[in-house]
């Protein structure tokens, strides 16, 4: 078998699997809208199922991403109210030491450093009680008011085609670029594999 034959068909092999994986992952995003060919409907994967993808990718968000029960036991975790406290304290002692003298004068005289210490103990002992409870009944109107679901499937449905690749080629184009490679190298492996076939045969 000539040298040339030899390495046009390994050429021509290694460019085919290229140029295979390349159609293939541009398929993936065209035709942005259907085409009729021959009576076959061509249509990108992506931008043909965007609504679904939108819908999946909305309960993956809405149920194992982001779950308002989780984001509850991180709101309602004492932990926070522990890194709010030096500033609501400080804001109470404020209160008590200069505000209450504004709007009660007169009650403000009967009360001295040992009776501002036992109200602001008395106030953060409360409100160490009232926080979850306030937290878990805020959380428990928001999951009504704010669908996080609809929310993320209504965004990414609203996506026009040319943001969706942009998006997805920014996510996985080290990964097309990998499967476009591979496609050669796999092409090459062909093509040596028929060259030696041809070789050994005759």
């Amino acid at each position: 078998m000539p040298w040339t034959s030899i390495i046009i068909t390994i050429l021509l092999t290694t460019f085919t699997g290229w140029i295979t994986n390349w159609v293939a992952i541009k398929m993936l995003f065209h035709p942005r809208n259907p085409v009729k060919i021959l009576g076959i409907t061509f249509h990108g994967v992506f931008p043909k199922n965007q609504q679904r993808i939108a819908e999946q990718l909305g309960k993956v968000v809405g149920k194992e991403l982001l779950s308002f029960e989780e984001i509850e036991q991180k709101i309602t975790n004492p932990e926070n109210l522990q890194k709010l406290k030096p500033e609501i304290e400080a804001h109470i002692d404020n209160f008590l030491t200069h505000k209450l003298k504004d709007v009660f004068p007169m009650l403000s005289m009967f009360i001295g450093e040992k009776t501002i210490t036992q109200l602001k103990d008395a106030f953060l002992s409360e409100l160490e009680a009232l926080f979850p409870i306030l937290m878990k009944g805020y959380m428990a109107k928001l999951q009504k008011d704010l669908d996080l679901e609809k929310i993320v499937t209504e965004k990414v449905a609203a996506f026009s085609t040319e943001k969706l690749e942009f998006i997805l080629m920014q996510i996985t184009k080290n990964e097309f670029k990998f499967l476009e490679i591979l496609g050669g190298v796999l092409g090459f492996i062909i093509g040596v594999v028929q060259v030696l076939a041809n070789i050994y045969l005759h």
